[in-house]
């Protein structure tokens, strides 16, 4: 994996991975990354060290932090799991809806973008307790919260949950399937299978 200068997008270094990664998120000090070999790699974002690597569920797909525990979507186990941040003890595994991917934190709640089954699950992050299950159309994929809306990507289309209670709020329609999704403090960005990113 590599890691670029924000300022400019310079290369500052390039950091081996055993097995394949996919997303990554940030805890203020360190990349976590899931990856292929069913791990969850904490990588110090300074210098790119290896600080550990800690089993998770099949196929771990998407991470997001709380604030103090990393959360880690599992595709195949159909799970969610809170490992603590400072030294990577497992908290809980918690059962979502078929086909996690998509991972976002609200501030209070962690939402996942089950492509398996057409929803999204809302759950307490103090203890991971399931607070709903929402459908979306066609397939999410990506999940990100704005301050009050989470936005889910899925094909040809954002829906646009209110995060209080999961109500539907609406949907924006895209040019191609939507595969990401992020918020940068005013806009929503989406990103494309084909080479596609837009924002909204």
């Amino acid at each position: 994996m590599d890691k670029l200068r924000a300022s400019d997008g310079k290369n500052l270094g390039v950091f081996q991975l055993n097995v394949p990664a996919t997303w990554m998120a940030f805890d203020g000090a360190n990349i976590w990354v899931p990856n292929g070999g069913n791990t969850l790699t904490k990588l110090r974002a300074s210098d790119g060290k290896n600080l550990g690597n800690f089993g998770v569920g099949s196929s771990p797909f998407q991470a997001a932090f709380d604030g103090t525990n990393v959360w880690v979507t599992n595709g195949v186990s159909n799970t969610v799991m809170k490992l603590r941040a400072s030294d990577g003890k497992l908290l809980g595994t918690f059962q979502t809806s078929p086909g996690p991917l998509g991972i976002a934190f609200d501030g209070a709640n962690i939402w996942t973008a089950n492509r398996g089954s057409q929803t999204v699950t809302k759950l307490r992050a103090s203890d991971g307790t399931v607070l709903g299950t929402f459908n979306v159309p066609l397939e999410p994929y990506g999940i990100a919260f704005d301050g009050e809306s989470v936005w889910v990507s899925t094909d040809f289309a954002v829906t646009v949950l209110r995060a209080r209670d999961g109500a539907l709020l609406g949907y924006v329609n895209t040019t191609q399937p939507t595969v990401g999704v992020a918020f940068d403090g005013a806009n929503i960005w989406v990103a494309g299978y084909n080479n596609m990113v837009g924002k909204l």
